[in-house]
């Protein structure tokens, strides 16, 4: 019981202000700058959305952060590329949570383990502030990845926005 109003306040209280100033425009400038450069470089498509904190309703009703992710994977349709290679970077503030939900390509490709150890990079430095550098870093990491099993083949076309959201 504890822990589910210890959740509560945390969602309350984290505003999509607070993921502003965790992602300032310059760091989502930067995140937008990296996705777009990895795709040079890869056949994927990736999407980062930040969200502050899950609606009461939803908390209420016990939704996680990779619940929210699958939500959002397909309400964004980052599923619906080409070669099924889509793959999103969800981030939430409130949960201190990473979640990464792949296309049926790329999760057979990449391993889960990678894929953790990704979100451990993009976290590691969050609990000091440090989303700019972290998450470059985690992109950085996952655009190798993505390049290794997806390398550009010189016809890809760019299928999803390389721009982060901020829910």
């Amino acid at each position: 019981m504890a822990s589910t109003l210890q959740r509560f306040w945390r969602h309350l209280t984290t505003t999509r202000g607070s993921a502003q100033r965790a992602f300032p425009a310059a760091t989502l400038k930067a995140i937008q700058h990296k996705i777009a450069e990895g795709e040079i470089t890869h056949r994927a498509e990736v999407k980062m959305i930040v969200e502050g904190s899950l609606s009461l309703p939803a908390v209420l009703n016990g939704v996680t952060s990779r619940n929210r992710a699958h939500e959002l994977f397909a309400h964004y349709r980052i599923w619906d590329t080409e070669e099924n290679v889509g793959v999103l970077l969800y981030v939430n503030l409130a949960d201190h949570k990473v979640e990464i939900v792949v296309d049926r390509a790329v999760g057979r490709a990449i391993k889960s383990a990678e894929w953790q150890a990704v979100c451990k990079t993009m976290t590691k430095e969050f609990a000091s502030g440090a989303f700019h550098d972290s998450t470059l870093a985690a992109l950085e990491q996952m655009n190798g990845y993505l390049t290794q099993h997806f390398p550009d083949q010189g016809r890809k076309k760019n299928e999803l926005s390389d721009k982060p959201l901020v829910l």
